[in-house]
């Protein structure tokens, strides 16, 4: 069973780091496309950043400078380096994947549960 499970949220003052991390697990055959989304209380989910295979990353003006992911293809696993965090970075954070799996041609989006991440002012 594919899946995706993140780790690293949790409370961090106004202007601090928090690093989260993304482990996939099951039949991969390969990840394409990884990235991260975030949801606030009230707010409807949205982009923060992606990364492709190769390294080719995209992130929101909102955190475009602060914000640094990157990937380990032979980890099967993504990251999300947050810096000069700010209240309103709180959010839930969810981990997305493109998965392809080793029993099948077919090619997926897997999500994770998400984890908190809560920046006191």
């Amino acid at each position: 069973q594919l899946q995706l499970v993140e780790s690293g949220g949790g409370l961090v003052q106004a202007g601090g780091p928090l690093r989260l991390s993304c482990a996939a697990s099951g039949s991969i055959f390969r990840l394409n496309v990884m990235g991260w989304y975030r949801q606030a209380l009230g707010k409807q989910r949205e982009l923060v950043a992606t990364i492709t295979r190769s390294g080719s990353t995209n992130y929101a003006d909102s955190v475009t400078g602060r914000f640094t992911i990157s990937r380990d293809n032979g980890k099967n696993a993504v990251y999300l380096q947050m810096n000069s965090l700010k209240p309103e970075d709180t959010a839930v954070y969810y981990c997305k994947s493109q998965i392809r799996s080793r029993v099948s041609t077919l090619v997926a989006d897997y999500w994770g549960k998400g984890t908190l991440v809560t920046v006191s002012s």
